[in-house]
């Protein structure tokens, strides 16, 4: 058995930290999963104890090592992904954290957000960083930590705390504090990376009293970080690669040219488009990313986030109690032949991209008396399509104003791509083919196949390109005036939504 080569995935995630065995041809050998605690110090507010992270993801890399037959020593590489923008600060001689992790769902950070953009400083970290000023991100998120706990300004001044994402704070204690590192597609996250030339920016690091010596060192995210030491998995293992959730899944879903385009459809969910080596602002709503990089060449994305996906599924479950698991959607949804002229815009928590309505409201407009729970249903399963296809139109537009061409298929990934009835609307809204992988762990895949490129154990992407394959391909059925139609409905919809 062990003749074959295996890569070790750690996929550290916002509720659970996961590690996945994978053997060279990327086909699951082994997984282990354990879920850490949500911590909410009052509201708008989430942390995790990066202890608890820490603890998790090794518990979990031992058990999948076991579950796999295999040890340390059965292991090419480690590679690492995980939730962005989530900050950890930590003492470097003592290697403890001197605060909570600040999750990337934390508000706190808007009080000075709205100070930075007062300031002026919005066109700035478009132009630097391809982000918009918002508390998502890190850079504000370390700013608070510095500003609130005990001595932490003074200490960093002095050099003696390091920042990191989890995926730094990972690699530090893998390697028991040799190394203070990270990628491309994490540092693009935090605010103050100039993505253009991969690098800290010393004017936003400026703006925000974050010192750089709090900074740990960019590598492209198919690189040899360092090594595990050998107390955690029984013999050290070199740690390859490394790439922040979404990069990651666009990664694993073999994307690696413009005009290749994932979406992942989780509680929210995630598009991602390939635009190549050229860095291009949205004019559509979108946020312009670092993409996992397996060179120094820098290689960018367009980014979408839609806020609630497969939550409206569990506020189906929990809030209307319509059904009682939520595996039960799809066949209320197929008990009608569609939604009954039913929308629904699930704007529980605002509109994201490429809307930004943070004042919208979840919606359900065209009900009549022959309306039935099964029509909701449905049109909160559809309106996951609806929104994923917002996001997508706004991508091909921005792609064809640069002067590149519209997507032409859509790759899928996540929890609710196994729907379908949905994945079957997608296709057909959007008119162009929909395909679902054999793999859908492509977030750990990408990682896995990060590390495998900077360890020989494969030569090149066209070899990663080779292995992905289609577990269903979903073809559009609707006429193309129809779609259109349909989605004039859903603007609309969304404009009753955002009426303050």
């Amino acid at each position: 058995m062990t003749s074959r080569t295996f890569l070790l995935a750690l996929d550290q995630g916002t509720s659970s930290s996961r590690s996945i065995v994978f053997d060279e041809a990327g086909r699951i050998v082994a997984m282990a999963q354990r879920e850490f605690r949500q911590i909410y110090p009052q509201p708008g507010w989430v942390e995790h104890d990066p202890e608890e992270i820490w603890t998790s993801q090794l518990a979990t890399a031992r058990e999948a090592l076991a579950l796999a037959g295999l040890t340390a020593r059965d292991i090419r590489a480690i590679g690492i992904t995980n939730q962005r923008e989530t900050t950890v600060v930590w003492n470097r001689r003592t290697g403890r954290p001197v605060h909570n992790a600040i999750v990337w769902q934390d508000r706190r950070a808007e009080p000075l957000c709205a100070q930075l953009r007062e300031q002026g400083l919005e066109p700035t970290v478009r132009e630097t960083t391809g982000l918009v000023i918002d508390a998502y991100f890190s850079g504000t998120k370390i700013r608070w930590i510095l500003d609130h706990a005990p001595g932490a300004h003074l200490a960093a001044a002095q050099g003696e705390l390091a920042f990191g994402t989890v995926d730094s704070w990972l690699l530090w204690k893998l390697t028991k504090g040799s190394v203070h590192a990270t990628d491309v597609s994490n540092a693009a996250r935090t605010m103050l990376f100039d993505v253009r030339h991969n690098r800290w920016d010393h004017g936003l690091l400026g703006a925000l009293h974050v010192p750089d010596s709090l900074l740990p060192q960019v590598f492209p995210s198919s690189h040899v970080f360092g090594e595990s030491d050998a107390e955690w998995l029984g013999a050290p293992v070199p740690i390859a690669g490394i790439a922040g959730d979404q990069q990651s899944a666009l990664f694993g879903q073999a994307c690696f040219r413009a005009g290749q385009a994932k979406n992942t459809y989780g509680t929210g969910c995630f598009m991602l488009m390939h635009t190549g080596e050229r860095f291009r602002p949205s004019d559509n709503g979108l946020v312009t990313t670092s993409a996992a990089q397996p060179t120094a060449t820098p290689e960018f994305a367009f980014e979408g986030s839609v806020f609630i996906g497969g939550a409206v599924v569990q506020w189906l479950r929990d809030g209307l109690k319509a059904i009682r698991a939520s595996s039960e959607v799809q066949s209320l949804a197929e008990s009608v032949p569609d939604a009954g002229g039913v929308m629904f815009v699930p704007a529980f928590t605002g509109l994201g991209a490429p809307y930004w309505q943070p004042e919208a409201r979840g919606t359900i407009v065209g009900l009549t008396r022959g309306s039935t729970v099964a029509h909701i249903a449905r049109a909160a399963l559809e309106s996951i399509a609806f929104q994923s296809a917002a996001l997508l139109q706004a991508m091909s537009r921005d792609a064809v104003a640069a002067g590149g061409s519209p997507v032409t298929e859509l790759r899928v990934d996540g929890g609710a791509c196994v729907n379908d009835l949905l994945m079957q609307f997608q296709a057909d809204l959007l008119g162009i083919p929909v395909l679902r992988p054999q793999v859908i762990e492509t977030t750990a895949l990408g990682a896995a196949y990060l590390a495998g490129l900077a360890t020989g154990v494969w030569r090149n992407l066209d070899e990663l390109a080779g292995q992905w394959q289609a577990q269903r391909r979903f073809e559009p059925t609707l006429p193309r005036d129809r779609a259109q139609e349909l989605m004039d409905r859903w603007e609309r919809a969304v404009r009753q939504a955002t009426v303050a």
